[in-house]
């Protein structure tokens, strides 16, 4: 297929790990980067070998050549730039978390569908094959019936100026790193919450530092979370069944792939294949503006994401669960 011709809104560090995927894509074409900075951006796109700077975002959506942009600006400002580079005639992949608020979620992809382009949300571990193996073993019964899933994520970070750790950006533990566990207990739920509660510490910077959250399934499926910005660095998934478990180690970043099938007193270590989990969400997304196949995760799946931390930030600031 014919590359597709991506732009970047913004220099965020997470760039860092996009770019590279990019450039080893052929279905990608990255030619643009932007910044508010114009100096910034020449300097940036020198730096990465990139064809293309501008000086602002909307002369990047002005490049009638750029036909799908990566967004990885703050948090609020994740569904306000979707909808200008969708009405600008741009397909978006924005970065995870897209909002906490569902309805700003639906109106992004209501301007996908007035404009006739696609968004997806980026998060990236979806894409892996390690995610892929983990749902059909799950589906093929290999821990027997389904009863509670487990995550964690959490790093120490104290530097009050960091954007993580800033309110007006809509920083925090749970919309940084809570949102893979909310994402990974639904993926591995199969389903949507019912009745979530939240329970979260709130640090000097007026963010969330700490968050822990319980997720009731249809099905009696039960799920519980942590993470943080002030612990010690982990991240874990697992699917517990009436007959043994499976554990990931490395569910989010997929670094040192595998999957612990644990079971009848033993443990199988279930290899899987290294892949950039960056370039498969690039290739997923390019392949669907081609034609070449269909978005992994799209509205359906954005919207209900989306409705699990709103819940979970209600129910930590009222002391009360909240059913969805």
């Amino acid at each position: 297929m014919e590359p597709v011709k991506w732009g970047i809104l913004s220099t965020a560090d997470i760039n860092r790990l996009v770019i590279p995927a990019a450039h080893a894509s052929p279905k990608v074409e990255l030619v643009g980067v932007a910044s508010r900075d114009r100096r910034r951006a020449e300097e940036y796109a020198r730096t990465w070998e990139i064809e293309r700077a501008y000086g602002s975002y909307e002369e990047l959506l002005a490049d009638p050549e750029i036909e799908a942009v990566y967004i990885p600006l703050p948090n609020n400002l994740h569904c306000e730039w979707s909808i200008r580079s969708l009405e600008a005639g741009k397909h978006v992949l924005c970065e995870k978390p897209m909002s906490r608020r569902a309805a700003e979620v639906e109106a992004a992809f209501d301007a996908a569908e007035q404009a006739g382009r696609l968004l997806s949300e980026a998060f990236m571990w979806r894409h892996h094959p390690q995610a892929r193996r983990l749902r059909q073993l799950i589906d093929d019964g290999a821990v027997g019936e389904l009863r509670v899933v487990r995550a964690a994520f959490s790093y120490a970070l104290y530097d009050a100026e960091n954007i993580r750790l800033r309110p007006d950006v809509e920083g925090g533990a749970l919309m940084d790193v809570g949102c893979y566990c909310v994402n990974g207990s639904r993926f591995v739920a199969g389903r949507e919450p019912e009745r979530v509660y939240g329970e979260a510490w709130i640090g000097e910077t007026g963010t969330d530092w700490l968050f822990t959250g319980s997720l009731r399934f249809q099905g009696d499926v039960l799920g519980v979370f942590d993470c943080g910005t002030a612990t010690a660095e982990r991240d874990e998934l697992e699917a517990i069944g009436s007959e043994g478990s499976l554990f990931l180690d490395d569910p989010w970043h997929a670094s040192n792939p595998g999957i612990e099938l644990r079971r009848d007193g033993e443990v199988e270590q279930i290899e899987i294949e290294p892949a950039d989990s960056y370039r498969l969400e690039l290739e997923n997304m390019s392949g669907a503006i081609r034609g070449e196949g269909e978005l992994l995760l799209a509205r359906e799946d954005a919207v209900a994401q989306a409705r699990t931390p709103e819940a979970l930030h209600r129910s930590s600031q009222t002391g009360e669960p909240v059913s969805l």
